[in-house]
């Protein structure tokens, strides 16, 4: 904001003398970084000709090699600003953030997890609100932009990184049974029975790590059974219930699968579970792109590929496409201005492209996407085209009160496999946590 000063005559005469008689002796204030922190402010650096260290706060130590060849780029068309990539424990990453926002330790740029978690932080004043960033609103849809913004469209993060879901499938053990890609739910469980009476276990998944039975099993079917975006919109407004039939369908079809999953499954781990298809002793994983760079390091004896979750006969599919990660700045950062620099090429083309290749299966979200170079990674791009794609059952809004619908589906999902609750039975215990306190459930129809 441009503030207005008026003075006295003799006031002006003073300041243009004083003005004249410090520039005559060289003074230095220079040296002391300001930042305008008004939302139309230009975007260049506080002291251009002065070096700059960003830090950027993540939930990825495993990334560290690859974002630092992404951030060397930026460097060399921006010399005078370093990012410097750091990470936390996955686990530990919303509460240590917090943490160091309240004490005011933390970084520069961080990760932003998608929907509530984030929006809390813009709520509580850590987050500097982008709405004037340049490339934002032109290079991402209202679509990709809405888990980093306010529900009135307010953005306070960049679109970073969002993940896909679908099936790995040995392709040497489909080539040896003769079996053909599944394009319906039929053909699925038919594969899966051909498979298990030839001695080989259909599905790596299990349950013994719970996590996996929400986010790679119930939230990978979901959208396939409920209708996709516009079926899940109808359970946020409240024209659906929680236990309605598409969620019953939903928990029928985990217990369809659980008949083709590992012996002792309830013991098995998720790296247990991975470690069971990289060694071909399986023929399927319900699992995410992320898995890409591991798989491929790992270099697994036989042929591999993906496809997407098959719809029931004669309706459309769909595939989870999560937008997982987004990027803010730090609302105290000193260096705001050289930190809406980072993100404004975020924004760019080039940028979406040394993502998508330096991280295989972590894919940008531009408009104009890029040329990927990974033939995994294009592989589960291609699920995408002529099917629907929606976010994670759970993430938007549901997550938010207690007991959270993640919470609910985890349980339930892992339920539902053990042979512990029906599928109607799991999907009314969504909807009566539910509807202890998120409002369309208490409201939604038939529960009035």
């Amino acid at each position: 904001m441009r503030r207005n000063f008026h003075f006295t005559g003799l006031a002006v005469l003073f300041l243009l003398v004083m003005s004249l008689f410090l520039g005559a002796c060289g003074d230095d204030s220079d040296d002391k970084k300001t930042s305008d922190t008004s939302p139309t402010a230009t975007i260049q650096p506080t002291s251009p000709s002065k070096d700059v260290v960003l830090t950027m706060g993540s939930w990825r130590p495993d990334d560290v090699e690859q974002m630092n060849r992404i951030l060397a780029a930026f460097h060399d068309q921006y010399p005078n600003i370093t990012v410097e990539f750091t990470s936390i424990n996955p686990p530990e990453y919303n509460e240590v953030l917090e943490t160091q926002l309240k004490g005011g330790t933390a970084p520069d740029l961080f990760y932003l997890r998608s929907y509530a978690v984030s929006r809390g932080l813009f709520e509580q004043g850590f987050l500097e609100p982008l709405g004037d960033l340049p490339g934002l609103n032109e290079n991402f849809s209202p679509e990709m932009r809405a888990p980093w913004a306010t529900d009135d469209g307010q953005p306070y993060g960049v679109p970073f990184i969002a993940t896909s879901h679908g099936v790995y499938y040995n392709q040497d053990i489909f080539e040896t049974l003769n079996l053909e890609i599944p394009t319906t739910w039929d053909d699925l469980l038919a594969a899966a029975q051909t498979i298990k009476d030839s001695g080989t276990t259909p599905f790596a998944n299990a349950s013994g790590d719970t996590w996996t039975m929400a986010e790679l099993v119930f939230m990978n079917l979901a959208p396939t059974f409920i209708g996709g975006r516009e079926g899940r919109m109808q359970y946020l407004a409240g024209e659906r219930c929680f236990n309605d039939e598409g969620i019953v369908a939903v928990f029928d079809a985990i217990q369809q699968i659980a008949l083709f999953l590992p012996e002792n499954q309830g013991l098995i781990t998720y790296s247990d579970s991975l470690q069971l298809f990289l060694q071909g002793q399986v023929a399927m994983w319900l699992g995410g792109s992320w898995d890409i760079p591991f798989f491929e390091a790992q270099e697994p004896g036989f042929a591999w590929s993906v496809f997407a979750i098959p719809a029931p006969t004669d309706d459309s599919s769909y595939v989870t496409f999560q937008l997982d990660a987004g990027m803010g700045v730090n609302a105290a950062s000193p260096y705001k201005a050289e930190a809406r620099i980072f993100l404004e090429w975020m924004t760019t083309t080039e940028f979406g492209a040394l993502l998508g290749d330096e991280l295989p299966g972590f894919f940008p979200m531009h408009t104009n996407a890029p040329e990927l170079s990974d033939p995994q990674a294009n592989a589960f791009l291609a699920l995408n085209e002529g099917r629907g794609t929606d976010v994670r059952f759970t993430w938007e809004k549901l997550m938010e009160g207690t007991p959270s619908a993640y919470t609910l589906v985890e349980s339930g999902t892992v339920a539902v496999v053990n042979g512990d609750q029906t599928p109607q039975q799991a999907a009314d215990a969504l909807q009566a946590g539910l509807a202890e306190w998120f409002e369309p459930a208490k409201t939604c129809m038939g529960n009035e």
